[in-house]
């Protein structure tokens, strides 16, 4: 079998992104013996006499000898002409000759200035699986360089034919080395995101296949659910359920950011909102306005609407509650109040995301359901939590990143703590990430916060909720490209790539490892931490 570069492809097989791709990247690493090197999602530009080249070699082949064959794969439909065959494009159609030439001359120039890759044989070859090449005379191309739906099956038997095994010398070694680094092999981290977010949903969907194949009567359904174990996914499936039977379901949790989330991403339809937002709607339909200058506002909300009886139209024929664990006994006994005589009733939690150490509501009669995979974060993440987490707390490594995903930057101080966020930025940009892709997230409160006092941090724009929502009721934020965040506003999001900053504590006691657990599951791709020396040392002894 062939060696492959990066590793890890097979982790991306199912998600169907660039799936012809993926194909033939496992047709030539099991047909090709291991005297070959298949590198693939090579990017690379060449510039010179002011205009730049851009192109993508969808693979580079490299035998025992460092010789290369280019593949230029084109998938779908081709179509022929006077000028050779050319594929069509949104905007315009492009000859495939004059393509495959300018990758195969950007290419060679950059290896002919390497140091001992001057002699290199270098060969292009074109691949159209789905396509049967009519007139290959007039193809503008070497038919003997043309492997079509025909020769399909025969795609590693063709390179091996071009590209013999060859003998092994320096020169290969040379040009290993300016394949990884002069062209700096990556990985679109733009694509890669689409891909994750596809594979996640799709894997930690499972939840949400099964969950809802369970039949009782009354229908009450607990779910006790890790980070990313599918939650999301499984209220979804039964908001959106209820809507097309023609019902009204009602999702309810404590967190504003995850309502208004969740009300983004949800079907329109029934009601999403926190249960203090239930409540204020109830006693405004009833004719009374909150004074939310009160001290003791949110508690009044809860017991006057607990003290209004629940007519028709608050009684709905599906009532989710999420984030169950942040819910008091009197607080549960309000929301399922307002589930119909026949309802179907889902309670999801999370114990490890209980911040505020509330004590566990009773469900008595309810069936329990265990869920204890992560989808969603890096295993070296997860792997970290668990040697953290309590017995009765058990997480699974189940996400598709195998590569590690977790840095750590220590600091001592305030000033130190700014230099090193602003460098777990750099590292998520340096590595492909977006400013849109990245959250900041602090260990700490909003008030106790050192981050939050800041609008910029060098380059960044910090992005920070007002407190004010607009006149459809969305969050307002600050201007900004960072959006940043605290852990507990951020409960129940995720993000591609995730700095959690202001990580400090004097022991790593019960809520110290809730946090952490809260903060590092947050990330679906990378996580930087960013820790004080005191936190890094206890932290550091517990993982040994």
């Amino acid at each position: 079998m062939a060696n492959v570069v990066p590793h890890g492809w097979r982790e991306y097989a199912v998600t169907g992104a660039a799936q012809r791709e993926i194909e033939t990247l496992d047709a030539l690493a099991r047909g090709l013996s291991d005297d070959y090197t298949v590198y693939h999602a090579v990017h690379w530009s060449n510039a010179e006499r002011g205009y730049a080249i851009h192109g993508e070699i969808d693979f580079v082949v490299v035998n025992r000898a460092g010789d290369l064959l280019l593949i230029e794969q084109k998938s779908g439909f081709l179509e022929e002409g006077p000028g050779g065959l050319a594929k069509r494009y949104a905007e315009k159609t492009k000859s495939v000759p004059v393509q495959m030439a300018r990758s195969l001359a950007a290419i060679q120039a950059k290896l002919h200035a390497r140091p001992g890759c001057r002699d290199i044989s270098l060969d292009i070859l074109l691949y159209c699986p789905d396509y049967t090449v009519q007139k290959l005379p007039t193809a503008g191309i070497d038919p003997a360089r043309i492997v079509d739906s025909r020769g399909a099956g025969r795609l590693a038997e063709t390179v091996a034919r071009i590209l013999p095994a060859g003998e092994g010398d320096d020169r290969a070694r040379q040009v290993h080395r300016f394949l990884r680094d002069i062209l700096q092999l990556e990985t679109d981290v733009s694509a890669l995101i689409g891909q994750a977010r596809g594979l996640v949903t799709r894997i930690a969907g499972g939840l949400a296949h099964w969950a809802r194949r369970l039949e009782f009567e009354p229908h009450r359904l607990r779910v006790t659910g890790t980070a990313g174990s599918g939650k999301t996914q499984l209220a979804l499936a039964e908001y959106a359920a209820a809507l097309e039977a023609g019902k009204r379901p009602l999702y309810l949790c404590y967190n504003r950011p995850l309502a208004d989330h969740f009300q983004r991403i949800a079907p329109p339809g029934g009601l999403a909102c926190t249960l203090h937002m239930l409540c204020d709607q109830r006693l405004r339909a009833a004719g009374e306005t909150p004074d939310f200058a009160r001290p003791d506002a949110f508690e009044w909300l809860l017991e006057r609407a607990a003290a209004l009886p629940v007519g028709e139209d608050w009684r709905f024929d599906s009532l989710i509650v999420d984030e169950g664990q942040d819910f008091t006994e009197a607080w549960r006994d309000l929301a399922l109040a307002h589930a119909g005589p026949a309802g179907r009733m889902l309670w999801l939690e999370d114990p490890m995301q209980n911040l505020y150490l509330r004590p566990p509501v009773d469900l008595p009669g309810w069936v329990r359901l265990r869920a204890d995979g992560n989808y969603r974060s890096p295993r070296a993440v997860v792997r970290m939590l668990q040697s953290l987490l309590p017995a009765d707390a058990p997480i699974e490594a189940r996400g598709p990143f195998q590569s590690s995903g977790l840095e750590v930057l220590t600091y001592r101080d305030a000033t130190e703590l700014n230099q090193k966020v602003k460098e777990g930025i750099r590292l998520c940009l340096a590595e492909g990430f977006r400013k849109s892709d990245l959250a900041l997230i602090s260990f700490r409160g909003r008030e106790q916060s050192l981050l939050f006092a800041y609008d910029q941090l060098g380059p960044h724009r910090l992005k920070t909720y007002t407190g004010r929502y607009d006149l459809l009721g969305q969050p307002i934020h600050t201007e900004g490209d960072v959006l940043l965040e605290s852990v507990y506003r951020f409960k129940g999001q995720a993000a591609p790539a995730i700095v959690f900053a202001e990580i400090d504590f004097e022991a790593l006691d019960e809520r110290a490892v809730r946090k952490l657990f809260v903060g590092a599951t947050r990330a679906m791709m990378k996580l930087v931490m960013v820790v004080s020396e005191r936190a890094a040392e206890q932290l550091m002894a517990h993982l040994d």
